[in-house]
């Protein structure tokens, strides 16, 4: 693997991380705590693997320029800055719900994990958005 192959891992791993997530949504809908914590556990790890390639990447490579103009432009810096702020939030808040979820504190858990999972599924949801748009779509 070379780094130049890195943004599509990234996206895979952002990817793998948001389905994940609802599965393990899914899962705390039916009762399956032992499913659910799996689930959210590989999704922490996928985001770790996730930030561990973006730093590798971007400390080698550094940044990629949108080339795109007009409307599609102002869309892209929307979600690009929107998903920055709340990926740098996410780290933090997935770590107190997962470490609330793991000493069993479910009343304090449900509470912020009602804010962490929108918040992280956008943060998944708009890393492949962003590739994609950076990477294939211009």
């Amino acid at each position: 693997m070379e780094l130049t192959d890195l943004p599509a891992l990234n996206a895979v791993l952002n990817g793998m991380a948001g389905a994940l997530l609802l599965t393990g949504y899914l899962f705390i809908r039916r009762g399956d705590q032992r499913n659910h914590m799996r689930c959210m556990l590989g999704a922490l790890a996928m985001s770790a693997l996730f930030l561990v390639s973006y730093v590798i990447y971007h400390a080698n490579v550094g940044s990629r320029p949108f080339p795109g103009e007009g409307l599609i432009r102002v869309v892209y810096f929307v979600i690009l800055v929107t998903h920055v702020v709340l990926a740098a939030l996410i780290v933090p808040l997935a770590l107190v719900t997962a470490r609330r979820g793991w000493r069993e504190q479910f009343d304090r858990h449900v509470r912020v994990a009602r804010w962490t999972f929108p918040l992280w599924m956008y943060v998944s949801v708009t890393g492949v958005v962003i590739y994609l748009m950076l990477y294939q779509l211009y």
